[in-house]
């Protein structure tokens, strides 16, 4: 297991925890980001992160691991590594999500989505969509962080660690209106 302690720190030293303007995928702006694509290119923590998610899972063991993409590559096939499973990925085309690259979900195959980080939990209803069309079960949900505040999913979650991070409607934004340059970070594309 990680403690939290030692993540935060971590996260730090990587870089992942970033200060600016940025806008993310919810239309918000915050004066902070984590960019865990930072943190996941070491092999060695990416493999401890995924090895701790599935070690705090207290679920039933899935049948495989899904994710998705970008963002739940990395953390997602480490995860399925630690439960001794197979990944699998989901990706958008055409602005929704989907199965390609020939992947093929069993028809009552129980998995549990794995991303880097929830922010408003929408890919992570993509996902579990997609599963189910296929007549997967998803049996829960698990992140490196948690930003989702007071939402919450539909089913069980487990996070690595929260973090509460300040956000502005762009309308009222002091960032906006001291003319901080505003950033897209991540892998969402929206209008």
């Amino acid at each position: 297991m990680i403690e939290e302690e030692e993540l935060r720190s971590y996260l730090a030293s990587s870089g992942a925890f970033l200060e600016g303007h940025f806008l993310l995928s919810s239309g918000l702006h915050s004066p902070n980001y984590v960019q865990c694509a930072l943190a996941l290119k070491a092999p060695a923590w990416a493999g401890r992160m995924g090895s701790a998610l599935a070690e705090g899972w207290s679920g039933p063991k899935p049948d495989l691991v899904l994710s998705p993409a970008m963002g739940g590559l990395i953390i997602g096939h480490e995860a399925a590594r630690a439960f001794g499973v197979d990944f699998l990925f989901t990706e958008r085309e055409n602005n929704a999500m989907t199965l390609r690259r020939g992947f093929v979900l069993p028809r009552g195959a129980r998995l549990v989505i794995v991303e880097d980080v929830f922010t408003t939990g929408k890919s992570t209803l993509e996902t579990a969509a997609v599963a189910a069309a296929a007549g997967a079960v998803t049996l829960g949900a698990m992140s490196v962080i948690n930003r989702m505040g007071e939402r919450t999913l539909p089913f069980p979650a487990l996070s690595l660690l929260r973090l509460g991070l300040t956000t502005y409607q762009p309308e009222k934004c002091p960032l906006c209106a001291a003319g901080v340059p505003l950033v897209k970070p991540g892998s969402r594309k929206f209008g």
